[in-house]
């Protein structure tokens, strides 16, 4: 039978792709409220796309999110994703759904190694890209040079001749203004073009249009979406294929699957065959397409849309929903494999059960098997315990969400040291490298080239900025940025910045230093008394403070040598009849450290570990008992 191809020339897919912080969903804010998503007098918070708390509260995308704009009678879906390295498999899977990207690049920044990442992966799947320098109005902005560098980067990365030849659009996510490279607009109904001189022009305005509307809003960057970016095309008449890249979940309706459908249509009550690890026939409960953040329920819906189908029972990422009589399953993207590895044990301290509510191996062991359904770049793995769980990730960030997502969900359990993953290969091990590039001021270069090179770090690139600041470009073990972060804040006092992603493997580069100085443990249960901590703070720095419940082998402080030390913080001031000199001097405690999660997994060394509850995350040495830790050690 032949089947004739068509184009819809009322879709265009696209994903919106940047190095973290570089702009990508407060330009979505920008598009909905051009395109009519919001009434003109709507209330919108920032960021809207970033629905998660957690999202929110970091202030950056964790999970990629499917919405659509309309201009001028084209539907635009979009999907908006993570720009933070630990979540590109986030990325990977959702580029299957477009046909093209807006790769956003910062205007004085440049490409970033997150750029560099995603833009690879697109290139791969011969997407369409448009380039957006964004935060154009920023005074210090350097548009020529950066423009300069992501065309490097293309011809780097082996783009091809179409490739190459991508638009250039200058904008404000934030202002919701763009104009073409070279003060050119599409549109018949765009307004006069700006000055040639571009770059006096910014100049002359503070670095960009003087008001929002200045190049008629953001319609240049929707015309070069129109006009760039493929029309999806494909065999209206065939059997249905439907590439299924994304998990949601409803209370209402369960597993929700969303994806692009490669040819045929969907309808409501389809009797179809999914085709994956577990393949199995099911029927189309519910059918939905994007409206701006909603989903809208559909009687049907053709290919080259993306939708969202309720009712296909246990469905996972990168199966194929087809016609029953037509099982085709089509290729899914290759995932990068982890690079870091920790393990997820049930809570065993005295204090287990107090905070949470799902605190045996069963319950973790089911959580952590449902995060890998919808997380395509996590694995989890069973240990000689059932009560232990190797769980592998992208980094450190990547693991933390996790933990995070289940201590707010009622879990409690402990964590151990994140670890590399080392791979066998041509006879020898190898072990992830990382491309790290860092902004550090000028005045603290030398520190951070001298800490990194103890590291295994490989300078690779060093260049001198104008503002003060010197970026430098390294490949370092994975296993040595663990720890890294805080001695680098430390080094330039809170003002560098840095930015790494996955580069490849390499041989095994040697031993790393690891943590110089031992802990503080806690050498009974009780209660923390402002007396024993005022003993204790001369031997370090403490983490906890008076009133803090703490067990024998918790760990309570930083000892100011190398080696552990037991210590009573428990101890109180012995009453007594005799007055002393000096009996009524008030105690005075230095304020404890306190860590975020993520410190603390930097902290920790190979023989510790994190309780994480919902109320507390507290350090703990892996065997509590004073006594067996020392027969332990003298055994090693």
């Amino acid at each position: 039978m032949n089947f004739s191809k068509k184009k819809i020339d009322h879709i265009r897919n696209i994903a919106i792709i940047a190095h973290v912080d570089h702009g990508k969903t407060t330009l979505v804010d920008s598009m909905f409220r051009q395109s009519g998503v919001f009434r003109s007098n709507e209330q919108v918070r920032e960021r809207v796309m970033d629905s998660n708390d957690l999202e929110r509260e970091r202030g950056i995308t964790i999970l990629s999110k499917n919405t659509s704009v309309n201009y001028k009678g084209v539907k635009i879906n979009i999907v908006d994703t993570p720009g933070h390295a630990d979540f590109g498999g986030e990325v990977e899977r959702i580029l299957k759904m477009v046909n093209g990207v807006l790769l956003l690049v910062d205007a004085f920044e440049g490409p970033m190694p997150q750029t560099r990442f995603v833009l690879r992966k697109a290139l791969e799947l011969n997407l369409a890209p448009i380039v957006v320098l964004n935060k154009a109005d920023r005074p210090d902005s350097r548009p020529s040079e950066v423009i300069d560098e992501v065309l490097g980067l293309f011809i780097d990365l082996g783009a091809g001749a179409e490739q190459l030849d991508f638009p250039i659009v200058h904008a404000s996510a934030k202002d919701g203004w763009a104009y073409m490279d070279g003060g050119k607009l599409y549109g018949a109904d765009a307004p006069a073009p700006p000055a040639a001189d571009c770059d006096a022009e910014r100049q002359e305005n503070g670095g960009g249009p003087s008001a929002p509307d200045a190049y008629g809003g953001l319609s240049p960057l929707f015309e070069a979406i129109v006009n760039t970016i493929p029309a999806p095309d494909g065999y209206p008449d065939m059997p249905l294929q439907a590439l299924i890249s994304s998990i949601d979940y409803d209370d209402y309706v369960g597993r929700i699957a969303i994806g692009r459908i490669e040819r045929g249509s969907v309808y409501r009550a389809q009797q179809v065959a999914v085709c994956g690890k577990a393949p199995h026939n099911e029927k189309v409960n519910r059918l939905y397409t994007f409206e701006g953040l909603k989903r809208i329920e559909a009687e049907t819906a053709e290919f080259g849309d993306i939708v969202a189908i309720a009712g296909l029972g246990d469905i996972d990422i990168g199966d194929t929903v087809c016609d029953m009589d037509a099982p085709e399953p089509l290729p899914f993207v290759n995932i990068d494999e982890p690079t870091i590895s920790m393990t997820f044990s049930v809570n065993n301290s005295p204090f287990a059960g107090r905070d949470g509510s799902l605190v045996t191996s069963r319950h973790i062991r089911e959580r952590l098997f449902r995060e890998v359904k919808t997380n395509v770049s996590m694995r989890v793995g069973e240990t000689e315990t059932p009560d232990s769980f190797v769980v592998s990730g992208r980094g450190e960030l990547h693991l933390s969400i996790l933990i995070e997502t289940m201590r707010r969900q009622g879990y409690e359990f402990s964590v151990s040291k994140p670890k590399a993953i080392f791979r066998e290969q041509d006879g020898g091990i190898y072990e992830p490298i990382e491309l790290l590039v860092i902004d550090a001021p000028d005045s603290s270069v030398g520190a951070v080239i001298e800490k990194l090179a103890s590291r295994r770090a490989e300078l690779h690139n060093m260049r001198k900025g104008s503002d003060g600041y010197t970026r430098l470009e390294f490949q370092i073990p994975a296993r040595s940025l663990i720890g890294f972060r805080s001695e680098f804040l430390t080094d330039t006092k809170g003002n560098g910045i840095m930015n790494h992603v996955f580069h490849g493997f390499e041989p095994y580069k040697g031993d790393v230093a690891q943590r110089a100085r031992g802990v503080l443990v806690a050498w009974e249960e009780g209660e923390a008394a402002a007396y024993g901590l005022y003993n204790a703070q001369d031997r370090g720095v403490l983490f906890i403070s008076p009133g803090a419940l703490v067990y024998e082998g918790m760990i309570v402080g930083e000892c100011s040598r190398e080696g552990d030390m037991a210590i009573n913080v428990c101890k109180r001031k012995h009453a007594t009849n005799i007055r002393a000199a000096g009996a009524d001097e008030a105690i005075r405690l230095t304020p404890p450290r306190s860590f975020s999660l993520e410190q603390a997994l930097e902290f920790i060394s190979d023989d510790e570990l994190i309780e994480i509850t919902p109320k507390n995350i507290r350090l703990r040495k892996r065997i509590l008992n004073a006594e067996q830790r020392y027969r332990r050690e003298r055994r090693e």
